[in-house]
């Protein structure tokens, strides 16, 4: 049995993580670069001491796994300006400030992730097992991330062992017939380091909360468990690292994931003939090998090498009716990525530290048989300057090109965009407090599908679709306002011009007398207030609690209402330290003035949900300090909620997981 300081050892350092998330700041000491890839990082000028970057939050695996975030979805929930959403094809979607998955790219290791044809990823499908830390980039998010960064950029890092043999293995059991194993291994060795992961999860099937109701004339979900909702992710990933001396690493990547998945069907008071979809996909599959290194030239210059091969394949089979028994052929497409990015780091003049990039990624798109190839390139260049002790100014710029080299039957077409971001920090302190303000242009391409879908014969392309664009406001101040607090304020502001939305054409080419068709037609504006603070009280007790609020308006019709974001947002938690070996733990998130779809027979108008607030209860046990058991139940109360008309959310679940140290 561990002794009571090796207990409160570990739980004051995942305190302490989670304290730093829920303020949207990382460790700046060299305890958070442990067990982290560092070179999977996208390092910007102005990098603190660490690691931490100035405009990211950063979730490290021990606050993850705490909250059992089991997916990506999950995790970011935590952070400010953070929200969820569901559509019908039964995906998670992330929107950062409003700005949704295709203006804010995922990343693993600094590599793109993000389905080249319509620019989403499903971030359920992305598990969190093997990760050491998520960094959520907003609209400062550095210009080294490459092209499409209009809202942000989330990047997923893959853990690196510190010791020559390290792991752990971690098991679980929820409701719905909830399922996980994962085990990650690792070792450092004398120039050389290897880590391995592997995981599972799965389920049948979530809880129906109480008085839920299928408003549909044949109810399908009658019983207590909502009806088509399996779900099976398998995750393999491998990395290996050689470190020839104390400055240079070269490390190769693989990550693959199986998935399939159900589609639960809508359950709302829609009578739109498409709204009801007896969908299942028996696969969602990704690979992506990648190599990254760092290379010290002289004392003053280094090199950074990414390159990277990613392919996604995903099938859907669409039924007849809910027996599940007859459907179409699987309609299927495959994607592949490829690319490298080139960047030097200079820090030959004081005061200044200097780096220029270059990217290069071409995008294949396989509709059975309908080929698709984009090549998009971007040139960056960035530079923090120290003007003082106290006062720094970081400055880039990038300009990026998209060609279509290969399009199915329509038009090729080409658009380039420049893009530049300003940071003003002025450091109060010399623990890290700051006052700063942003500023930021930044651009999305449009993506194959926005310029060439046929929509089932309804739409005509348009290849000549212009970027969409964005100019970003934010001043803040982040810091520890007094003894044990960490906390951040920031106000931010966001003009979308160019945005891109369906308009009705006159055309006789759908099989009447018009069309439709993606065009850049609506301005938007984006702005709100976020706060988080995290308190210590004692050894005992620690809070925190973050609060985003949201206005979305569309500038160019004030009617169409911008949907799935809510207009205020709140997540709290407190723990107890009850004993060395016991800490207890309460969760609170709540929302309100979300507005989502709602399409009736004749019109497509939308909805208010109404607000919620959802309560969870955890405890976790730790007899030893190489083992720990968790418990909760999510959604205490049992509460009825929703994220989309129809598609309702799970009722009160509970979980149990063991994890073993080594």
């Amino acid at each position: 049995m561990a002794d009571a300081p090796a207990a409160d050892m570990q739980t004051a350092n995942m305190q302490r993580a989670d304290m730093q998330a829920a303020a949207g700041t990382q460790d700046s000491g060299t305890q958070a670069a442990d067990g982290v890839f560092a070179l999977g990082t996208v390092t910007v000028s102005g990098t603190r001491d660490g690691g931490q970057t100035p405009g990211e939050s950063t979730l490290r695996q021990q606050t993850i796994a705490r909250h059992n975030a089991d997916t990506v979805a999950d995790a970011t929930r935590l952070l400010p300006g953070v929200s969820l959403s569901r559509n019908g094809r039964n995906e998670e979607m992330i929107s950062l400030r409003g700005f949704d998955p295709r203006q804010v790219p995922v990343f693993v290791d600094g590599v793109p992730l993000y389905v080249p044809y319509d620019g989403y990823v499903d971030f359920g499908r992305f598990t969190t097992f093997d990760l050491a830390e998520i960094r959520v980039a907003r609209a400062d998010a550095s210009l080294l991330y490459g092209p499409n960064t209009l809202g942000g950029a989330i990047n997923l890092v893959t853990r690196k062992p510190v010791r020559p043999f390290e792991g752990d293995v971690r098991l679980g059991l929820g409701s719905g017939q909830t399922r996980k194993a994962a085990v990650n291994l690792g070792g450092r060795q004398q120039g050389w380091y290897y880590q391995l992961g592997a995981s599972r999860l799965d389920a049948d099937s979530f809880p129906l909360p109480h008085g839920f109701r299928d408003y549909k004339r044949t109810p399908t979900d009658t019983g207590h468990s909502r009806a088509n909702a399996a779900r099976t992710d398998n995750r393999l990933s491998f990395k290996l690292g050689l470190t020839p001396n104390a400055t240079d690493e070269y490390a190769l990547g693989y990550v693959r994931q199986r998935g399939e998945k159900g589609n639960p069907v809508y359950t709302g008071r829609s009578t739109q003939r498409n709204a009801v979809r007896y969908w299942r996909w028996p696969y969602w599959d990704k690979d992506s090998v990648y190599f990254v290194s760092s290379t010290r030239l002289n004392a003053d210059n280094a090199l950074r090498v990414r390159l990277y091969h990613d392919t996604y394949k995903n099938g859907l089979d669409m039924y007849t009716d809910a027996t599940y028994s007859q459907h179409s052929p699987t309609s299927s497409y495959r994607d592949t990525s490829k690319g490298a990015t080139l960047e030097w780091a200079n820090a030959r003049w004081k005061g200044h530290d200097l780096r220029l990039a270059a990217h290069y990624k071409t995008d294949t798109h396989d509709d059975t048989g309908r080929y698709y190839r984009d090549v998009t390139t971007s040139l960056v260049a960035e530079d923090t300057l120290t003007l003082s002790d106290r006062l720094h100014l970081a400055l880039g710029a990038s300009h990026e090109k998209r060609d279509a080299k290969r399009v199915w039957q329509w038009p090729t077409g080409s658009a380039s965009a420049t893009n530049g971001r300003a940071r003003l920090g002025w450091s109060l302190t010399p623990q890290g407090d700051e006052v700063y303000v942003a500023l930021s242009h930044r651009t999305r391409f449009p993506t194959i599908k926005d310029r060439y879908s046929a929509r089932m014969g309804r739409a005509l392309p348009n290849p000549d679709l212009r970027p969409e664009t964005a100019n970003h406001l934010e001043v803040g101040i982040t810091g520890q306002p007094w003894t044990g607090a960490t906390g951040q304020a920031a106000v931010f502001h966001s003009r979308v011009s160019n945005l891109i939305q369906t308009a009705v054409v006159p055309s006789t080419s759908c099989g009447g007398t018009t069309c439709e068709q993606a065009q850049n037609i609506s301005r938007a504006r984006n702005q709100g207030v976020e706060l988080s603070l995290s308190q210590q009280f004692g050894h005992e007790w620690q809070a925190d609690a973050s609060y985003t609020y949201l206005d979305r308006t569309n500038l160019s019709d004030r009617s169409v209402v911008l949907l799935d974001t809510p207009r205020h947002r709140l997540f709290a938690a407190v723990r107890w330290q009850v004993h060395a070996q016991w800490t207890l733990m309460s969760t609170v998130e709540a929302e309100q003035g979300r507005k989502v779809s709602f399409a009736t027979a004749r019109t497509n108008t939308w909805r208010e949900p109404g607000g919620y607030g959802v309560v969870d209860l955890g405890a976790t046990w730790t007899p030893r300090s190489d083992v720990s058991l968790d418990v909760g139940v999510n959604n205490i109360g049992n509460r009825w909620y929703e994220l989309a008309d129809g598609l309702p959310m799970p009722g009160r679940t509970w979980f149990i997981n063991g994890t073993y140290r080594f």
